[in-house]
């Protein structure tokens, strides 16, 4: 199978478990979260399944509480986990939509999604600590849990980007998500012990140590001294990135985002390399297994997710230019002040 034979396969393969309201569940038959649906989405962007895309939006749209969230999970399009709203979860449109954008350049399409993005992100900044990381979730019977974590927040952070030059195009002021974004970057680099101050540190998780650089938080000669630090810790040569560093189990979504990571890091043969590897993992139907046990060599678990096929598109983008959107996580691209 060529390269573009095999991503062909993984667009059509989300584009299939797609419902016909226009949600993406995990796989058939299967719930979803807002996050990755908005990552499947994406794929279906890259991959030209233009209209698909746009309904997955519109999907958001119609399901969008009258506080600006959406709920933890969704199951044949009514709520399947009600007890909280998670601020990385619901600030993820804003990244979705301006990358449709990139991809597009359907300036009807922002115009008909900024309702929702704006409303979606006027709730998470809302959860806004005034040391500058955003509360994870809003319990729906406890209320704000006031802790954060670094990859939500970094998320975060890369959608406040995204919002703000949503805003720009269709002619609203960016300066105030850009104010948020500034204090929310300035507490992921600087106020560790704002972090996982509730629950367990987060560090052994791969995720912390790429997403601030993925999302732009972390740059240059900081980003590379960054990855460089943990490497040897995370990836399994010649199979992938570890999503725990004390578990002999590489993913592929984890892969794919430090893929991203590495070449917002300027090191493009890291970057192949590590993508590189990585197609042993995918299935005849263009799906790809979460992730490999390699100490039992066994795909594991038995679960091919849509928002694993996105983020393999995303990925071969961001290293192929496929698309506009292509350098979405591998640089930064702040509107002009007005």
């Amino acid at each position: 199978m060529t390269h573009s034979d095999s991503l062909g396969h993984t667009a059509h393969y989300i584009a299939r478990v797609q419902t016909i309201s226009g949600a993406i569940p995990w796989f058939e038959g299967g719930a979803l979260d807002p996050w990755d649906h908005v990552e499947a989405a994406m794929g279906l962007s890259v991959g030209g399944f233009h209209a698909e895309s746009v309904a997955a939006y519109r999907w958001l749209a119609q399901h969008q509480r009258p506080d600006g969230t959406w709920l933890a999970a969704y199951q044949n399009d009514a709520v399947a986990d009600g007890t909280r709203a998670e601020t990385n979860f619901v600030a993820y449109i804003a990244t979705g939509v301006w990358h449709h954008y990139l991809v597009t350049g359907n300036g009807t399409f922002l115009a008909e999604l900024w309702p929702t993005v704006k409303k979606a992100l006027e709730f998470v900044i809302g959860l806004q600590a005034q040391s500058g990381e955003i509360y994870w979730a809003m319990d729906t019977r406890t209320g704000i849990n006031k802790d954060a974590l670094v990859t939500g927040c970094s998320s975060i952070h890369k959608s406040l980007e995204c919002c703000a030059n949503i805003a720009r195009v269709v002619g609203e002021e960016s300066s105030f998500w850009l104010h948020s974004r500034e204090k929310l970057g300035n507490a992921i680099r600087n106020r560790p012990e704002r972090f996982d101050r509730t629950w367990e540190n987060k560090s052994r998780y791969s995720m912390d140590w790429y997403y601030p650089v993925l999302t732009g938080v972390i740059e240059g000669r900081d980003a590379t001294r960054r990855l460089n630090e943990r490497w040897d810790t995370f990836v399994e040569p010649g199979l992938g990135c570890r999503c725990v560093a004390d578990e002999p189990w590489v993913t592929i979504a984890e892969s794919c985002e430090l893929t991203m990571a590495s070449l917002g890091a300027g090191d493009r043969d890291r970057a192949l390399d590590l993508f590189g590897c990585l197609s042993r993992y995918q299935a005849e139907d263009g799906s790809w297994w979460t992730g490999y046990a390699f100490a039992d060599e066994a795909m594991w678990p038995d679960e091919r997710p849509t928002w694993t096929a996105g983020v393999v598109m995303l990925a071969a983008d961001a290293l192929h230019g496929l698309t506009g959107a292509s350098r979405l996580f591998t640089a930064i691209n702040l509107p002009e002040p007005a």
